[in-house]
């Protein structure tokens, strides 16, 4: 017989689990570890979502998670607005900051395609990435090298082409494994790729 929890307690779990990689076992322990901390430590998180859904929205040029707009990325003038580097996660980010040989701008996908979970084109955020490849020497492609990272990159080279025939695009190189996430790359295998990038 399942186990019945009280309606509060059953709604945090059900809530908890729509988080990735969470089923109902590690939702259950986070709900009775919020239940066991003390009164300020629950309103301290709960502040934290509140703030995070309040503060934070996307960069009107990159699509990067932000509180300032444009990011911090987009509005730094050391860094080379002349090479993009697309992406399909803010997460991706870090993993490609973290090996320092990197010094251009990004832009952020939020997603690949995958037809089979009715994700084309449209559901992507590409619309504002056209107008700023009119400035721009490169594009950088670096989606994960999976089955929907590569027909993404793929589709994205194709496109550019089709609009700027003279613009240089490039993918990373396969030091990230195939069939991985960029976001867990160590920095010397996400360096390796950044310079083993080759034209598309």
């Amino acid at each position: 017989m399942a186990t019945r929890f009280a309606e509060p307690m059953a709604r945090l779990i059900d809530e908890l689990r729509k988080l990735p990689g969470v089923g109902t076992k590690s939702a259950q322990r986070f709900a009775f570890h919020i239940l066991r901390s003390s009164d300020e430590d629950a309103a301290e998180l709960a502040e934290a979502i509140k703030g995070l859904k309040q503060h934070l929205r996307l960069c009107s040029k990159c699509n990067n998670v932000t509180d300032i707009d444009p990011c911090a990325y987009c509005t730094n003038p050391a860094r080379n607005s002349r090479i993009i580097c697309v992406v399909e996660e803010p997460t991706n980010i870090n993993a490609v900051e973290k090996t320092r040989s990197f010094n251009g701008l990004y832009h952020v996908l939020h997603g690949t395609l995958s037809p089979v979970n009715g994700v084309g084109p449209e559901q992507l955020r590409l619309e504002n990435l056209w107008p700023r490849l009119e400035e721009a020497d490169e594009l950088i492609l670096a989606t994960s090298p999976t089955v929907e990272g590569e027909a993404t990159a793929r589709y994205i080279a194709e496109e550019v082409h089709r609009r700027n025939k003279s613009l240089r695009i490039s993918r990373i190189a396969t030091g990230v494994p195939a069939g991985s996430d960029i976001e867990y790359a160590d920095e010397v295998t996400m360096t390796r790729a950044l310079e083993g990038r080759r034209d598309v």
